[in-house]
């Protein structure tokens, strides 16, 4: 595998990681129909453990099947599978090596009161599945974010010494924040670079509106004129804060969509400079053809082909 000039550059960001962290890296960021390009769609599949099998599932019954998601990111020629443990362990022998899996190890649930997550994989789980990187929840604003902080601090460096990527779920909610603060610019971009700050090579974050939450930094962007009047300018501020660029960016799908809303967001993610895509529900819950033709498309979005 030749090793393009684009992930080269991508790599040479990461100048603290060891070869083993890079060349995991690199396995996700060549891999599939985007590799080498510098752009990433990935499938996460931990929304039976966040809202249950019904709510996840039931639209699309095959999707019960764990084997079901590995061959959809596989058939769709995806960057890399993330999933828990029990998910990843379903399929791990099958498919051995197929795609490059994420291997998420924490969790929360519908039936919980407070905003935190529960640890139930380890680098060791990931180590022996073969995975590429862990994957980590962070919820800044909970009253619980410090200790989910201190929980990626320490899984983190067991990671990377053990040559495993780190990809970091930035999603701000809990405390004093409302619905619309969670999603606001300024608290997306915040969110994204407390995730650098802590270590991330992979930051995953939501699509931000253009409201601003914080009064302090509300006038800041008035003050500086900073542009988040489209789509693709908040997506360009969220690279920005995220080490001015030097680290990869993925935005979430969200909440079930229609195809036209879907193509919007991913044009303007290609356009802002953001890496790519995590997009799960929007994939699985619809049928198998269907599914992969919405990824084809959003796959020729980033290639610039449509």
């Amino acid at each position: 595998m030749k090793i393009t000039q684009k992930v080269k550059k991508i790599l040479d960001n990461y100048e603290s990681d060891n070869p083993g962290t890079k060349a995991n890296l690199t396995r996700i960021l060549m891999h599939g129909r985007l590799g080498g390009s510098g752009r990433l769609v990935i499938l996460p599949v931990d929304q039976g453990f966040e809202h249950g099998p019904v709510r996840s599932f039931a639209p699309n019954p095959p999707a019960y099947d764990p084997h079901y998601h590995f061959q959809l990111a596989i058939d769709a020629g995806l960057s890399a599978y993330a999933a828990p443990l029990g998910m990843i362990e379903a399929g791990a022998d099958s498919f051995a090596g197929a795609i490059p899996t994420i291997l998420k190890v924490n969790s929360a649930n519908s039936l919980a009161r407070n905003k935190d997550q529960a640890v139930h994989g380890s680098v060791k789980d990931a180590l022996r599945l073969g995975c590429a990187a862990i994957g980590f929840t962070i919820y800044p604003g909970s009253d619980e974010q410090f200790g989910m902080m201190e929980e990626i601090r320490a899984l983190g460096e067991e990671a990377k010494a053990c040559g495993l990527a780190i990809v970091i779920w930035s999603y701000p909610r809990g405390g004093d924040l409302t619905k619309e603060g969670e999603t606001a610019m300024d608290v997306c971009a915040y969110a994204a670079h407390m995730a650098a700050l802590l270590g991330a090579h992979v930051i995953k974050v939501k699509l931000p509106t253009p409201h601003l939450y914080q009064d302090a930094a509300k006038k800041v962007y008035e003050k500086e004129k900073i542009d988040i009047s489209t789509l693709s300018a908040r997506v360009a501020h969220v690279v920005q804060s995220c080490f001015n660029g030097r680290r990869v960016v993925v935005f979430s799908g969200g909440e079930a969509k229609d195809d036209e809303g879907i193509f919007t967001e991913v044009r303007a993610i290609r356009d802002g400079g953001g890496t790519g895509s995590i997009i799960g529900r929007n994939t699985f819950q619809r049928p198998r053809d269907k599914a992969l033709a919405l990824l084809d498309k959003i796959i020729e979005i980033y290639q610039g082909k449509a």
